[in-house]
């Protein structure tokens, strides 16, 4: 369980990856049903008074897979428009992609003897 951190940061990390996905549409945040899931569970599972709070430490594993999962959407979008094709290119494009030329007709496009 030392792996993963404190609960506060995963819980941070939840919000900030809420934020992110909620900025392309504009609303808060806050008015989510992700967010009061997450609230929710964080207050049900708070530290006790037992000496070992099996369900705190399962709450803390699943948020932090979550999160985890979160994160890695996000960096896949990223890289998914950054490289992600333009489409059906021509044959004259792609000889020019890698540096060579077509051979021109004599007579031009459609010519024929």
């Amino acid at each position: 369980m030392a792996a993963l951190g404190s609960p506060a940061r995963t819980w941070l990390g939840l919000l900030r990856e809420l934020r992110y996905l909620n900025a392309a549409t504009g609303r808060p945040y806050r008015d989510t049903a992700a967010y009061r899931y997450l609230v929710k569970a964080f207050r049900a599972h708070r530290v006790t008074s037992e000496k070992l709070c099996r369900a705190q430490h399962e709450l803390h594993f699943q948020a932090a897979t979550y999160l985890c999962l979160l994160r890695s959407i996000r960096a896949h979008v990223a890289l998914h428009q950054e490289f992600h094709g333009k489409g059906e290119r021509s044959v004259e494009e792609s000889a020019g992609l890698v540096g060579l030329k077509l051979p021109q007709q004599p007579g031009g496009k459609g010519w024929e003897p």
